[in-house]
């Protein structure tokens, strides 16, 4: 058992470090608690873990430039795989006699250090992990199915707007007779999302993935062949895939229409109107992910978590309400979509100020 407070002293001096941009630091760090004892796993989950997490608190909080999350973050994953190349060497970890399995980020999907974690972890305790690191296509993740049989695929997301390509994955893994683990913040904190997918199961996290592995997992029957109606019936009605296919033409005209609604727009450099339109992109992507999956919490929280990086930014929360109007004028025939975007509008005009909490969603 380790001892919380060592733990976190340690997961401190790792933050000063890893904040400072100083690899070598925070590489000696993590190596002499190695050598002192302090578990590889405990390393890995209760130390490097929550470091990862406060870099994107601090990017969220627009204390961390986008530059310096992307400079943090190298440092973890190079701290990451020289410890696991300590191990290597050594000829420490478990044995390989647990069984193989396959570890991918959903295509798309560029956040690969949570998944990284895991595929560590899994390794420690026994497992042979193939991990093919971030957005991994589907169809080269079935064509490595193929040829290795696994007993299992891991399959990792972070963003939810890459819900559907998942569950593309997930049909497409089952249909070659190999069962899905899903994990990532993506499929909802309970899992939600997982299960209205058809993943197999679920896990939270790097122990609950060991914990459904070492339960087993059935293999699917690949003589199903599922279509994504069939899960998600509601998909019959087209909005979402109309959404977006207009996507371009939404983003265009409400740009255009917010200098008119929001006058502030038209002091705004190039710069800032280029941010301005990435995030009505991103709106754009959420909303339709909110249609795909037929859940109203997955675009509130996403806009209400849009709002508080605004506030830490100086960008006032109501520009979100009025691009939202604009949308709805131009979707006023699709009535799961307006009802979505109302619903959003009214959970930004009740959410209090308050301080930038932890992501949500990272950029």
């Amino acid at each position: 058992m380790s001892d919380p407070t060592a733990t976190a002293t340690l997961a401190e001096r790792l933050w000063q470090a890893v904040a400072d941009g100083d690899e070598r630091t925070a590489t000696d760090l993590v190596h002499d608690a190695r050598a002192d004892g302090v578990p590889e796993e405990t390393l890995l989950l209760e130390v490097i873990a929550p470091v990862q997490e406060r870099v994107g608190a601090e990017w969220a909080a627009d204390r961390m430039t986008v530059a310096q999350e992307h400079a943090a973050t190298a440092i973890n994953e190079r701290v990451v795989a020289s410890v696991a190349h300590l191990r290597h060497r050594a000829g420490a970890g478990g044995a390989l006699d647990r069984g193989r399995v396959t570890l991918s980020c959903v295509d798309g999907e560029w956040h690969a250090f949570p998944a990284r974690l895991v595929a560590e972890v899994l390794t420690l305790r026994g497992w042979r992990v193939d991990f093919l690191g971030a957005q991994t296509p589907t169809p080269h993740l079935i064509a490595h199915l193929h040829r290795t049989n696994p007993g299992a695929v891991l399959l990792s997301g972070s963003i939810p707007t890459h819900l559907p390509t998942a569950h593309a994955a997930i049909t497409a893994c089952q249909a070659v007779g190999v069962p899905v683990l899903a994990g990532g913040r993506a499929f909802g904190a309970d899992g939600r999302y997982a299960r209205a997918l058809g993943a197999d199961r679920w896990a939270a996290d790097a122990r609950g993935a060991f914990a459904v592995l070492e339960a087993g997992l059935a293999r699917p029957d690949a003589s199903v062949i599922r279509q994504a109606v069939d899960d998600l019936p509601h998909l019959a009605d087209q909005e979402y895939t109309l959404v977006v296919q207009s996507r371009p033409q939404l983003v265009k005209q409400t740009l255009v229409d917010l200098e008119t609604r929001f006058p502030a727009m038209r002091g705004y450099s190039d710069d800032q109107r280029e941010r301005t339109a990435e995030d009505l992109a991103h709106i754009v992507d959420f909303l339709a992910t909110a249609l795909y999956v037929d859940d109203p919490d997955l675009f509130t929280t996403f806009l209400t978590w849009t709002a508080d990086i605004l506030q830490a930014r100086h960008v006032p929360a109501r520009s979100l309400v009025c691009g939202l109007d604009i949308m709805a004028d131009q979707l006023r025939d699709f009535p799961r979509t307006l009802k979505l975007i109302h619903e959003g509008a009214a959970a930004l005009s009740e959410r209090p100020a308050r301080p930038v909490p932890g992501p949500g969603f990272r950029a």
